[in-house]
């Protein structure tokens, strides 16, 4: 009884810990505003300063910090149980480093916004493939291949990158490295962003039994009855799916989806039907907050989000392991 109190204790934490998030986001800014003219603001269709602030920048801007956490973070749990190595994060099977090479190579050409995002879509895109097609033969698939091709495609865009970043104009390489590291102000593409979440939390909990089996290895989850193969390639495409969306919405922000997902299973919990929808609501509620850090510590001058996430996330999941050690 004591344990399947545990993971509604944490849900109602995390889901008010997402709710603060929120608010704090449309609170705090380079402009404060009170708590009060956002509540008028939210619901009175007056228009004022206050209410553009929110509507037009706030807004938007805390609705994509949210989802894109909750997307690397629901990559992360799908791509960890895949792989089985608590260490996988959503881009290292190289779907972030083939929509950074799409997305440097369209600002070196000095294309536009949509240009920009169409080339970092094919980079990701292509690199899904890439990986899948050396990884999937013949009816086979090899998680040991998949890792390693992932790896090896995520050096090979790493070179390309560094040469990219080598060979742009200096007036270029500030908006490359705030998309290499993260960037929300954007909010392009915030309801496709919603949909996937929604879609494939939706889809990953539906499967979350089998995931549950799945965990105990490939034998064991064959001798259930659980069909493992399509299950993993389900997962694998569930997890590049959501993670091609938080890149298109934010660009590359990084540790979110290795911590989150590690953070919840320190936390006792390790049933998928709790830890997916954990995950979800602390990442979003996490990148929120650090997004929500970046535009208010140094305004106007805003940080690079992924900055934050590695500041914050860094030392919290440092504490959790040493009170998992003692």
């Amino acid at each position: 009884m004591t344990s399947a109190r545990h993971p509604v204790l944490w849900l109602v934490l995390f889901s008010m810990l997402a709710l603060g998030s929120l608010l704090a986001g449309l609170l705090f800014g380079s402009v404060d505003i009170s708590f009060s003219a956002v509540v008028h603001a939210l619901f009175s269709p007056a228009e004022s300063i206050p209410h553009q602030i929110i509507w037009q920048l706030r807004l938007p801007r805390v609705l994509a910090a949210f989802a894109c956490g909750g997307l690397l973070a629901l990559a992360g749990a799908l791509l960890q149980i895949l792989l089985r190595n608590p260490l996988a994060d959503p881009y290292i099977l190289g779907v972030s480093g083939g929509a950074a090479v799409g997305a440097l190579v369209a600002m070196l050409l000095g294309w536009g916004l949509l240009l920009t995002n169409l080339t970092s879509l094919a980079g990701a895109l292509g690199a899904i493939a890439i990986v899948f097609g050396l990884s999937f033969r013949a009816g086979d698939w090899n998680l040991y291949r998949l890792l390693l091709t992932g790896v090896v495609l995520s050096a090979g865009c790493t070179a390309l990158t560094t040469l990219i970043l080598t060979l742009a104009p200096v007036s270029d390489v500030k908006g490359m490295l705030f998309w290499l590291m993260g960037d929300v102000s954007r909010a392009e593409g915030l309801l496709p962003a919603w949909i996937t979440l929604i879609v494939v939390a939706a889809m990953s909990l539906l499967f979350s039994g089998s995931l549950n089996v799945l965990s105990l290895g490939q034998m064991k989850a064959k001798t259930l009855g659980v069909a493992v193969l399509p299950l993993q390639v389900g997962v694998y495409f569930g997890a590049s799916l959501a993670t091609v969306a938080a890149l298109m919405l934010a660009g590359a922000i990084g540790f979110v989806g290795l911590i989150v997902p590690h953070a919840v299973r320190l936390l006792g919990v390790s049933d998928f039907r709790w830890l997916l929808p954990l995950s979800v609501l602390l990442g979003g509620g996490f990148l929120t907050l650090a997004d929500t850090l970046a535009r208010t510590l140094w305004a106007p001058q805003q940080l690079p989000v992924g900055v934050l996430t590695a500041l914050l996330g860094v030392p919290m999941l440092l504490l959790l392991l040493s009170r998992k050690q003692s």
